[in-house]
């Protein structure tokens, strides 16, 4: 990636897709080219969220949303440090923000960050392509990196895949680091930072969990140095295939409450030896119904997912680890949505319960998590 922070503004700027598809727009945030999955997401608020997710690391988000920015900036909804999608398309960017927290526009802050994007193009018309052709990597070119479309197209083409990639690493703390409780102690939980997002300890501390966050390379004697109550699995980028799944077998082995989101969820998979597979244009948004088969409930909720576990949903399965059946389902398209083992405490879920900015009708499962993990000290 390339950046300037002149003249956003005023600068053309050109989408390639690798199919070569292209779309013509002005230059928003940084200018400069950036290079990544072209992706869509459906929800209609909670960009700052999803900018600062890093599950979107090394993904150019397409809001389908028409009109984004409005709310502006502010200091306390960032799930993260930093903005992680590597690139920004939106249609209609406000040209003033209207809120009580705003503290700067959107604009301003992506330019600030060296995050490249583009505005003024059928974000619809770009979303239904990708719908129809699967998401695909993807070029946003303003500046000094303009160039004719068959050279941007050839450097799109060279850009790397998501499939076979392995992020995890990059967006994970170095160093743990530790969320107390809030109110009276009652557990402590080894979270296995994935590129987990800020509310999800914080859900956890709010039911008296000290979380220990751990970095992605952490062993499974790093675990189980902090005495874990339970084990969480975070959110993340990036191909599961590519994952050491030792520590999750070791938790497994050891019979101890397990508990896996999104990323998570799809390691939970590998591990008790179900496969993963990329989905033609993935699920993201806040707004994806999902039916909790334990319970018949329907949820609304949030996603960020472009892999998803291929297990069968209509028969309990057998596992190294004991019976597994397939717990929740998308119901849009049939989609593996939760995994729950049957003979010892561990499940999961693909979608993000901590759900900021909502929907929070998934919240129980944190409450479930504790269930587990009372159920286990008794």
């Amino acid at each position: 990636m390339t950046i300037s922070t002149r003249g956003a503004a005023q600068a053309p700027a050109v989408l390639v897709l690798e199919d070569g598809r292209t779309f013509r727009g002005r230059a928003y945030g940084a200018v400069g080219e950036t290079f990544g999955e072209a992706v869509f997401n459906t929800g209609m608020t909670g960009y700052q969220e999803t900018l600062t997710d890093p599950s979107y690391h090394r993904q150019v988000v397409v809001m389908t949303a028409p009109h984004v920015g409005n709310t502006g900036v502010n200091d306390e909804d960032d799930e993260s440090k930093r903005i992680w999608v590597a690139g920004y398309v939106v249609r209609d960017p406000a040209r003033i923000p209207s809120n009580w927290r705003s503290r700067r526009t959107l604009d301003d802050e992506l330019e600030s960050q060296g995050v490249v994007g583009i505005s003024g193009i059928d974000t619809r018309a770009l979303t239904r392509h990708l719908r129809e052709r699967g998401a695909m990597r993807v070029g946003i070119f303003s500046g000094d990196a303009l160039a004719d479309d068959a050279t941007l197209l050839a450097r799109v083409q060279q850009a790397p895949e998501m499939k076979g990639a392995d992020l995890s690493a990059q967006v994970a703390t170095d160093e743990a680091y530790v969320v107390p409780a809030i109110g009276e102690k009652k557990f402590t939980v080894a979270a296995l930072d994935l590129g987990i997002k800020g509310m999800t300890p914080h859900r956890m501390a709010e039911r008296g969990i000290e979380v220990h966050v751990l970095p992605a390379t952490a062993t499974a004697d790093d675990v189980y140095a902090v005495n874990p109550d339970g084990v969480f699995l975070s959110n993340g980028p990036g191909d599961p295939a590519t994952a050491d799944l030792s520590v999750i077998k070791a938790v497994l082995e050891r019979r101890t409450p397990l508990f896996g989101i999104c990323f998570g969820n799809q390691l939970l998979g590998r591990a008790l030896g179900f496969g993963t597979y990329k989905l033609k244009y993935g699920h993201r948004g806040i707004n994806q119904p999902v039916q909790d088969r334990t319970t018949g409930k329907v949820e609304v909720t949030a996603h960020n997912h472009g892999f998803a576990v291929e297990a069968p949903l209509d028969k309990v399965s057998d596992t190294p680890y004991g019976r597994a059946e397939v717990s929740h389902v998308c119901l849009n398209d049939n989609v593996v949505e939760g995994l729950q083992l049957l003979d010892q405490p561990a499940f999961s879920v693909q979608y993000h319960p901590e759900a900021a900015a909502g929907p929070h009708d998934a919240a129980y499962l944190f409450d479930r998590f504790v269930s587990l993990m009372e159920a286990d000290r008794a």
